[in-house]
């Protein structure tokens, strides 16, 4: 007796190729080099609660901000693990407390903000983010390299009352790095997180929409070297604003953790509403040449104009995220 061959019926076929469409896109099924790995099956719930992604009705104009007296950021730098050099030594507590030269990204902050019209305040004191109060005096949150749990509870409330009054947060290089075990935070990264990264080395970024603020003066494609942090997630429901092209990295894309990279589409600068508020991302900035200005590292003045363009979107300055 012959035996019948048992058909999948069709909707199990298309939800099978529809997941397996959604992993690629979301960059969780890799194709890196010619290699097809299984993969992250389940990322969790990917809305995180909030409103989100690129839908300007996210936002929460609330008028808690004014501008008549000029705009304002305040730059955090607290680092409960591993510290990028480019910060220098830890700081003191308070407000604005004496930098070193070795504090490079502090410095250039301070400066980027003064040549462009915009005072920047600088912290390491977790204290001067435990008030929403505080907060809301800046046109936006900037997280430049922190690291690990950064935040006490506290302060992690005060951030989210800021972002959904209708705050601007900035996230720079290891922001991603920071509040792992906080889902709320991982989704005002735009839904990513860091998981590697391979060698430092130099790659092409590509700029994927010259249309934002923080990108229309930016070349189409443009040198410049970094870690190329590997994500997992990768981001989401945002607006990619440049890539890096991995067949560029002569040393690879592989992470020391094994990932396999994120193939035709790496993302390294996005945008976003959130919860209320405006998130701008980039996962560049590991060198302290990249505030250099004598041209001694390639995509320096790239790096810089991006994230001034970052910063006045997200404080409200200029147009965000269009």
């Amino acid at each position: 007796m012959s035996r019948r061959r048992r058909i999948k019926p069709l909707h199990v076929a298309l939800t099978s190729a529809t997941a397996a469409l959604t992993l690629l896109l979301t960059g969780t099924l890799s194709m890196a080099q010619g290699r097809v790995g299984q993969g992250a099956q389940e990322l969790g719930d990917p809305d995180y609660g909030v409103c989100r992604g690129v839908d300007a009705r996210c936002y929460h104009d609330w008028g808690n901000f004014d501008t008549s007296q000029g705009y304002k950021v305040l730059l955090y730098t607290r680092t409960a693990g591993p510290r990028h050099a480019d910060l220098g030594p830890a700081l003191a507590a308070g407000l604005n407390p004496p930098l070193t030269a070795a504090n490079v990204v502090q410095n250039a902050m301070v400066k980027l903000g003064t040549d462009n019209g915009f005072q920047v305040d600088y912290t390491e004191d977790v204290t001067q983010l435990a008030s929403p109060a505080n907060l809301f005096k800046y046109n936006a949150v900037i997280f430049f390299s922190t690291s690990r749990d950064a935040l006490d509870d506290a302060a992690q409330t005060s951030l989210r009352q800021y972002i959904r009054g209708g705050g601007g947060f900035v996230g720079i290089h290891n922001a991603f790095g920071t509040e792992y075990n906080w889902p709320w935070y991982e989704g005002l990264l735009g839904g990513a997180n860091f998981y590697d990264h391979g060698p430092e080395q130099s790659g092409t970024v590509a700029t994927t929409d010259r249309k934002d603020v923080s990108t229309k003066d930016l070349p189409r494609t443009w040198s410049f070297t970094d870690e190329w942090y590997n994500l997992v997630p990768a981001p989401s429901r945002v607006r990619e604003l440049a890539k890096v092209d991995e067949s560029t990295l002569a040393k690879g894309v592989t992470g020391n953790y094994h990932h396999p990279g994120h193939g035709d589409d790496h993302p390294v600068a996005w945008c976003q509403y959130y919860d209320g508020g405006r998130a701008w991302l980039t996962t560049l900035g590991h060198d302290a040449k990249d505030f250099t200005t004598d041209g001694s590292l390639p995509g320096a003045a790239q790096f810089q104009q991006l994230i001034l363009g970052g910063i006045e979107s997200a404080m409200g300055k200029t147009p965000f995220c269009k």
